[in-house]
């Protein structure tokens, strides 16, 4: 935008930005849609060892992007996911996944991520979003 842009010409070009990027969004990231993405994800990336039995998002997670139990295969994810651009959310996935093979962090457990070409892009947004949230400022995750 043109530094002599008025207030109401770049809320109007945000609004029709963010418009667009809404129509380009997945609708359906319920809870078995992000069970059949995670086993996907599995088959993709992780020769399909990891099998989760369930994954669902949590509105109890605000420190953490997602978790996971072990025992019986759980993942949860923090529902300050629901609206982050594919790659992020596919890059949380992975990591919880990686868990189900690999319970802690390490060399190995590093190994299991190092296929996903988006890691350090996702990184980079989760990083922001942790940033935005510290200071309070209202954020809207985009592509």
């Amino acid at each position: 935008m043109p530094l002599r842009s008025s207030r109401a010409e770049i809320l109007s070009v945000a609004a029709d930005l963010l418009a667009r990027i809404d129509a380009r969004r997945p609708s359906g990231r319920g809870d078995d849609q992000l069970l059949v993405r995670a086993r996907q994800l599995s088959a993709d990336h992780l020769d399909g060892v990891a099998q989760p039995e369930s994954v669902s998002w949590s509105s109890r997670q605000r420190s953490r992007w997602g978790s996971c139990t072990t025992i019986d295969g759980t993942i949860r994810l923090s529902d300050r996911l629901r609206d982050v651009p594919d790659f992020v959310l596919d890059y949380v996935l992975l990591h919880e996944l990686a868990h189900l093979v690999i319970p802690h962090h390490g060399a190995d457990f590093d190994r299991l991520l190092i296929g996903y070409p988006l890691a350090e892009r996702a990184e980079g947004f989760l990083r922001g979003l942790d940033h935005a949230a510290a200071f309070g400022t209202p954020s809207r995750p985009a592509d």
